[in-house]
Parts: C-alpha cells; sequence; structure tokens
C-alpha cells in the first residue's frame, strides 16, 4: 500500500480526509460502504420476492 497523500489524514486528532480523486482512503471507505448497503439491498430483495437474485435476473 502507498501512504496516503493527503496530510491531514496522517495526524491522529485531524478531522476526516476530505473528498479527492483517485485511490485514496476516503474513496475506499465510501466504496465499502456503498457495497454494504448493495449487499443489504440484494439480501432484502431476496426475502421480499422469495426468488433468489439470478431467479430474479431471470438467468435461472
Amino acid at each position: 500500500m502507498t501512504p496516503d497523500t493527503n496530510p491531514a489524514a496522517s495526524v491522529p486528532n485531524a478531522a476526516e480526509p476530505a473528498p479527492a480523486f483517485g485511490w485514496n482512503r476516503y474513496a475506499e471507505r465510501i466504496n465499502g460502504r456503498f457495497a454494504m448497503v448493495g449487499f443489504v439491498a440484494l439480501l432484502l430483495l431476496e426475502l421480499v420476492t422469495g426468488q433468489t437474485f439470478f431467479s430474479w435476473l431471470g438467468l435461472r
């Protein structure tokens, strides 16, 4: 891993890192949160419809 380019992120008591483009901790954190929300949404979809994801898409 490469060190974070945001110097404020390396200070222990600094505020949350600001949004920035490229590979950085902020982007990875947001990406992970969206992935978790999507996974929970998929589980809820399967629970509500009673079908698997693949059958819901028409692949099975």
